[in-house]
């Protein structure tokens, strides 16, 4: 945990492979606590072919039966189940916007949204830009994409910098200047 939060967590992350990597694994982290999901990512990134959607978009009942077996993720039907629905979900905001990143920076403006926050109880578990992510993912036939997963996901994924103001964390992404990668719009 202390490696994900010191290289990882709240980095401003625009590559859609990684985002797609965050959309599932903050799903399957619902009703789990974080550290399990971390613990098993490699058995993810294994089992989902590296998180490539066209490929995870592809999977069948074969698959499914397949994942519903390996120890190396969480074996949840539903969760499983809501990952090849999401890959294919992706796909379409893919073609209509050019890329993922292109369609869910939109939710705060392109930019990170830094926040100072004096301590972790401080921290929203969800706010208007998760809800009306949320609302969005789930028009365009997202699953496990609750505003509360969302707001994780743009923690996650840098969206919005929750490190409090006494971590080192804090200033480092706040100057951070994030560089566009797997973009059409480059």
């Amino acid at each position: 945990m202390e490696r994900y939060h010191d290289t990882e967590w709240g980095v401003p992350l625009h590559d859609d492979r990684g985002l797609f990597e965050f959309l599932i694994l903050e799903g399957a982290q619902a009703g789990l606590s974080w550290s399990t999901i971390l613990n098993k990512r490699d058995g993810y990134r294994r089992a989902f072919d590296g998180f490539d959607p066209a490929r995870v978009a592809a999977y069948g009942v074969r698959e499914i039966r397949a994942l519903m077996a390996d120890d190396g993720i969480v074996r949840n039907r539903l969760k499983i189940e809501s990952a090849v629905a999401n890959a294919r979900a992706f796909l379409a905001v893919q073609g209509e916007f050019g890329s993922f990143n292109a369609y869910i920076w939109r939710f705060v403006g392109g930019a990170p949204l830094h926040r100072r926050r004096a301590s972790p109880s401080r921290v929203p578990a969800r706010t208007a830009a998760s809800d009306a992510m949320s609302a969005d993912l789930k028009k365009r036939g997202f699953r496990f994409v609750g505003s509360t997963i969302c707001y994780a996901f743009m923690q996650a994924t840098g969206m919005v910098n929750d490190h409090v103001t006494a971590c080192f964390r804090h200033g480092e992404i706040t100057a951070h200047r994030s560089v566009y990668v797997n973009d059409s719009r480059r």
